[in-house]
């Protein structure tokens, strides 16, 4: 905490430290990251509602969840990677032509899923894999020598997506949908998120040391991992929720007991303790998903209505992953002398909200497919407008 000279008024800002070094080539990764999920999002709606018509070889959800877990988190995923491994070792970001390539490999991608009528299965999933196997590649020799192990967790979390887009393509051939594929992808993602991407916790963290008047805060990690175990454990049985390996009553009771968990987790970090308008408190908001994920699923299992499962679907991938994303590429994106700034502009926590915004309407159509056609289009307006609000606030650091 800093004390203000003039009004002898604590500032709610932490001393500076040593942040990650982004440069124009990460700005502009990032940057496309934003246009890519405001771009398929605005190609799936209309889709989806039947106002337009695409010849592909995937229904419209299975196209939507292939986008966006397979086509758009990879690359945030590695643009936070080449990022920090870019920090460790003293090296620049991927610049130029390099990044060039990657950005032309993921168009690839795009058009194979594209022209999939046209295309065997084999080359639609060799195209589409050809970008996250690339950026395993390219990360992987940047991480590994650093031997960090925050870089190689999410280092780890790409390698997954790969595998479990892989699983996503054989079972689009063998059975014409996907379940564990996206299951998986969804499960790995989460259980990032879970862990705050190193975000979350310190934020909080750093607010309770600068503020006076806040109790001291009491470290758990019991609960911690408590929280985390029955997590990892009702996902594992979420995913193989249709093969009838498991009893309904099990999976529901556990995914009960980790959306339990998960909201005390949440309830001790005091987030109606952070004042309106902190980034900590648009964070603590995001993360209110996850028990709330857990806690649909739970009702789907025990209640059987799987209305319910595409509820907390969306709870997890709109609400918690698609807010922590957006956080993710705020911290990386802001100027140097606010990164550790305690305080979000108007803007910021506008883009925050929309997403969360985003997530409540499209839990919504889930429990309320009658509004189905009202629902769709206000969150997939309210999710475009959120990263093109990060396009708009964030592109001028890159000028």
């Amino acid at each position: 905490m800093l004390i203000c000279g003039k009004t002898g008024k604590p500032h709610w800002r932490l001393p500076m430290k040593p942040m990650l070094h982004t440069g124009s080539g990460c700005d502009s990764f990032l940057l496309f990251t934003a246009f890519c999920a405001a771009t398929l999002v605005a190609v799936w709606v209309p889709w989806f509602l039947g106002l337009i018509g695409l010849e592909m070889a995937f229904s419209p959800s299975s196209w939507h969840a292939h986008e966006l877990l397979f086509g758009f988190m990879p690359v945030i995923v590695g643009g936070l990677l080449l990022t920090a491994a870019g920090n460790r070792t003293g090296r620049r970001p991927l610049a130029a032509w390099p990044l060039a390539a990657l950005i032309a490999i993921w168009f690839v991608g795009r058009l194979g899923m594209a022209g999939s009528a046209a295309l065997e299965p084999l080359a639609v999933a060799l195209l589409a894999l050809l970008f996250p196997v690339t950026l395993l590649a390219v990360a992987g020799r940047k991480c590994v020598p650093t031997e960090n192990g925050r870089n190689l967790t999410i280092l780890t979390v790409l390698a997954v997506l790969v595998g479990a887009q892989s699983l996503f393509h054989w079972e689009q051939w063998r059975f014409g949908r996907s379940v564990h594929g996206t299951s998986l992808a969804v499960a790995v993602l989460l259980t990032w998120t879970m862990l705050g991407g190193g975000i979350i916790p310190r934020l909080a963290g750093n607010w309770r040391k600068a503020c006076v008047a806040s109790p001291r805060h009491v470290r758990s990690t019991l609960i911690n991992r408590v929280a985390m175990g029955l997590g990892l454990l009702a996902l594992a049985t979420w995913i193989l929720r249709e093969d009838g390996v498991l009893d309904e009553r099990l999976t529901g009771a556990l995914l009960l007991a980790a959306g339990l968990t998960q909201a005390v987790r949440l309830a001790r970090w005091r987030p109606h303790r952070a004042p309106s308008g902190l980034s900590v408190f648009v964070l603590h908001v995001a993360h209110t998903f996850i028990p709330a994920g857990f806690l649909l699923a739970a009702w789907a299992s025990l209640g059987g209505d799987t209305a319910f499962n595409t509820a907390a679907l969306h709870a997890w991938t709109t609400g918690a992953v698609g807010s922590m994303t957006l956080a993710v590429m705020i911290t990386l994106s802001a100027p140097a002398h606010t990164r550790h700034a305690l305080t979000a502009s108007r803007l910021t926590t506008g883009i925050h909200l929309a997403v969360a915004a985003a997530a409540c309407a499209r839990i919504a159509a889930s429990l309320d497919p009658q509004h189905t056609m009202l629902l769709i289009p206000l969150a997939g307006a309210l999710w475009i407008a959120a990263f093109l609000m990060f396009a708009l606030v964030y592109g001028r650091n890159s000028a």
